[in-house]
């Protein structure tokens, strides 16, 4: 038995982490840009060719870890036991609070990305609510 809308979620959130993670790790600059835009994404590119080798590398290996996390997401989509299913989205919902408060404490202090932060805070916050209603949902059909 597994709780219902756990492969949907995984699925969906995978499709998302690997596109994105392929986006990032094939079109570093394009991505910046359709992200932060023309101005921001020119001054986060760096000012000297080893500082944009290593800020696109590092781009890279950010979506290359995207990437790896959309295809377990994929393969824990499978996974029938509700016991584990619980205990993933559980740490999902971790995971995306975690993230909204270093983007919080972190990039609400970086002058070029101080005015994103809030949307990519609350993108990380609907991604966490996603899970906790699978929770909430999976707990009300376990003691109903």
């Amino acid at each position: 038995m597994s709780l219902p809308g756990f492969f949907i979620i995984c699925m969906l959130q995978s499709i998302v982490a690997i596109t994105s993670g392929a986006l990032m790790m094939f079109y570093t600059k394009e991505v910046s840009v359709l992200g932060h835009g023309h101005e921001i994404a020119g001054k986060l590119q760096g000012s000297t060719p080893h500082d944009q080798l290593l800020i696109q590398t590092s781009e890279s290996f950010s979506g290359l870890l995207l990437f790896t996390i959309g295809f377990v997401l994929f393969m824990v989509a499978f996974v029938k036991d509700k016991e584990f299913q619980s205990f993933f989205a559980k740490g999902c919902v971790l995971l995306h609070v975690s993230m909204a408060i270093w983007r919080v404490s972190f990039e609400g202090k970086v002058e070029d990305l101080a005015h994103e932060w809030p949307r990519q805070a609350l993108g990380d916050i609907a991604l966490a609510l996603s899970w906790v209603f699978l929770l909430v949902y999976s707990w009300m059909e376990k003691y109903d």
